[in-house]
């Protein structure tokens, strides 16, 4: 019996294995009604999906691609203003009006400032590089020109300054009332002894832009200053640019020049040669100068006896104007008794032929009386000339200038530039 009973459970555990899983009828129900009735809502984020992001995407690209259009336009519209504005200004200037010549200006601002050794224009050489020994110390503005700006400089050996001649006497009338200065079409030439030439071919400072252009030996770069030598600019000389000197392209092979060019040592002094007060003079100034921390500590030179090779390189040129030289009567500082007479020393050639114009009755004065003046560094140099050419120079001796003064000045000196000219 037990037996038979335990077949009959074996036989309903397979049956039931055998038989699919099914839930309950009520739960059956519940889940498909469930399902069909989140269909039709999937089915429409489903289309909303594919039908409106596109439009919205598109939207999207329509009003960028507006917005890109429009700042195009506007650049295109600027561009063409420019362009406008840049061919009336070259229409302007390749023909310009009589009216309009003094509205087109260009301003410019001097870069920076030059310490030279020549404190006044008396003195300065007509031309670079005809003294070696004159040096100066160029000093930009830190404000508008950087230091890095002047990196690489110092591996040229030259360097072209384009600068101004801000002491022209007829300067401010220039500037400030141009319609009125009437600059002159012909100056008298040194070397043509007072013949005149077209301004144009010449090197006057007395032109209608007065703009000077000169070469110097770059000899140190320091921060925002640059040592030269062999210049021809008076002290004070504001600076436009420098540009480095390139052999290759700055020096023409063959080019002309006028014969009157050409006349080698024209104003050349035969012989410069030294009084015997002129020695105890310049030590004494030189040791003054160190005790009360004057000039000479402020000096581009090493000792008194580099400061004497520089005023013979000076005097061996003869520095005087044309009027000078053809009436050394007429341009006097000092007689050699003392009496002071006419002090035109410093005056260029247009000016003091209009002060010494007509003829002059005074009587002439031996030349050996005559005394002239050259200021270096503060320094006056009284010297003489034997006869009435560029005969020989004697200098007598060196004082402090009474109207050039360095104290209190942030000037450069010897020591600071010591390693590059030893």
């Amino acid at each position: 019996m037990e037996r038979k009973k335990n077949d009959e459970n074996l036989n309903t555990l397979n049956s039931q294995q055998q038989q699919p899983f099914l839930l309950p009828l009520p739960s059956l129900v519940i889940s498909l009604s469930l399902s069909f009735s989140l269909f039709p809502f999937r089915v429409f984020v489903y289309l909303f999906m594919l039908c409106i992001f596109p439009v919205y995407i598109w939207r999207k690209c329509r009003e960028l691609e507006k917005s890109l259009n429009s700042a195009l336009e506007k650049c295109a519209a600027e561009r063409q203003g420019r362009i406008r504005s840049q061919q009336a200004l070259r229409k302007a200037l390749a023909q310009p009006k009589s009216e309009n010549l003094e509205l087109t200006s260009y301003p410019m601002t001097p870069i920076g400032v030059v310490q030279s050794c020549f404190s006044t224009r008396n003195g300065t050489p007509r031309q670079p590089l005809l003294v070696p020994l004159s040096r100066a110390c160029l000093v930009f503005d830190a404000a508008r020109v950087p230091p890095a700006s002047l990196e690489g400089l110092g591996e040229y050996s030259h360097c072209w300054i384009i600068y101004v001649f801000h002491l022209n006497t007829d300067l401010e009338k220039l500037w400030k009332q141009p319609s009125n200065s009437k600059f002159k079409a012909k100056v008298r030439v040194p070397r043509l002894k007072g013949e005149r030439m077209g301004v144009f071919a010449t090197r006057s400072p007395h032109r209608p832009c007065p703009i000077g252009l000169t070469v110097a030996k770059v000899e140190g770069v320091q921060g925002n200053m640059v040592l030269l030598s062999g210049v021809d600019l008076v002290d004070g000389t504001p600076v436009l640019d420098i540009k480095p000197y390139l052999p290759y392209c700055d020096s023409i092979e063959g080019a002309a020049v006028p014969e009157w060019v050409m006349v080698d040592k024209m104003l050349a002094v035969p012989s410069v040669s030294f009084s015997k007060d002129f020695f105890s003079t310049l030590d004494d100034c030189w040791g003054k100068a160190a005790l009360c921390d004057l000039q000479m500590e402020k000096s581009l030179y090493a000792s008194p006896y580099e400061f004497q090779s520089l005023i013979k390189q000076v005097l061996s040129w003869d520095i005087r104007s044309v009027s000078q030289r053809n009436r050394p009567h007429d341009s006097i500082v000092k007689t050699a008794n003392g009496n002071a007479l006419d002090n035109t020393s410093d005056l260029d050639d247009n000016q003091d032929e209009e002060m010494s114009g007509g003829k002059n009755d005074r009587n002439p004065i031996p030349s050996e009386c005559i005394i002239y003046h050259l200021i270096l560094e503060g320094l006056d140099v009284s010297y003489r000339i034997n006869g009435y050419g560029n005969d020989n120079v004697i200098v007598e001796k060196v004082t402090f200038s009474s109207d050039i003064s360095y104290v209190n000045q942030n000037r450069c000196d010897y020591l600071m530039w010591r390693d590059q000219l030893t």
